[in-house]
């Protein structure tokens, strides 16, 4: 298994990381980790307690407060969160946030999860499906340059709402970043100046590789634009 302490002591320094890339995994059974306890208003909210170091698994009904967040994670839901999905969906249409033929777009995880693992990276027992990492704009752009060195990088334009689509994204096509929305900004905190990027946990130490590359070839670069703007500025 790899080294997933070394690994997140790579991103934080890399990526200038002011909380803890979460590892997050689809699995059938978690004895590692706890049971969640306790009640949060949606997925996304479970990001930023594994950031601040919480380890746990959580159930399909953990889920259910956060309709949008259960479609994008393929959570089966009862007949009357389905009919919230719903509801939700139009109220968001109706006030422009979205439009209904969207929809279809978002990307879900390809299966119903059983239980979903959460934790800091570096606690991972094994492999993650994803791991998320939150970092200002210009410590993204090494991991987006980092991503298509390794050939990993989804190609896609940045995602937006909603952020959590990110994780079934990248599961299905690669190293991927994320604009955010102003629901997962409200329950995780995250800064008005970060971005998120989602990983594939079975390409990680591949782009930790690429990674390295890339902010040393930024450093070397930095210094010559810095050359040139300063001999060819007048």
């Amino acid at each position: 298994m790899a080294d997933y302490k070394k690994i997140e002591q790579q991103l934080t320094h890399s990526l200038g990381l002011n909380r803890r890339p979460v590892a997050v995994a689809f699995v059938d059974e978690a004895a590692s980790v706890p049971k969640f306890e306790g009640m949060q208003p949606s997925g996304c909210s479970y990001w930023r307690l594994a950031a601040e170091g919480r380890s746990f698994y959580t159930e399909q009904s953990d889920h259910q407060n956060c309709v949008i967040g259960a479609h994008t994670h393929n959570i089966q839901l009862p007949e009357n969160k389905q009919k919230e999905l719903g509801e939700k969906l139009g109220f968001m249409s109706e006030i422009g946030y979205i439009r209904m033929e969207d929809v279809a777009k978002i990307p879900q995880v390809p299966f119903h999860p059983k239980k979903i693992v959460y934790t800091p990276l570096s606690d991972a027992k094994s492999t993650p499906d994803v791991v998320i990492v939150a970092a200002q704009p210009a410590k993204l752009m090494l991991g987006t340059e980092a991503a298509m060195r390794a050939g990993i990088s989804a190609q896609l334009q940045a995602l937006g709402r909603p952020t959590c689509m990110a994780i079934p994204a990248a599961m299905a096509g690669g190293v991927t970043a994320s604009t955010g929305c102003i629901g997962n900004r409200t329950y995780t905190g995250i800064g008005d100046d970060e971005l998120y990027m989602a990983i594939p946990g079975k390409n990680l130490e591949q782009f930790c590789e690429a990674l390295a590359t890339i902010v040393s070839a930024n450093a070397i670069l930095s210094e010559y634009h810095q050359g040139r703007k300063a001999e060819l500025t007048r």
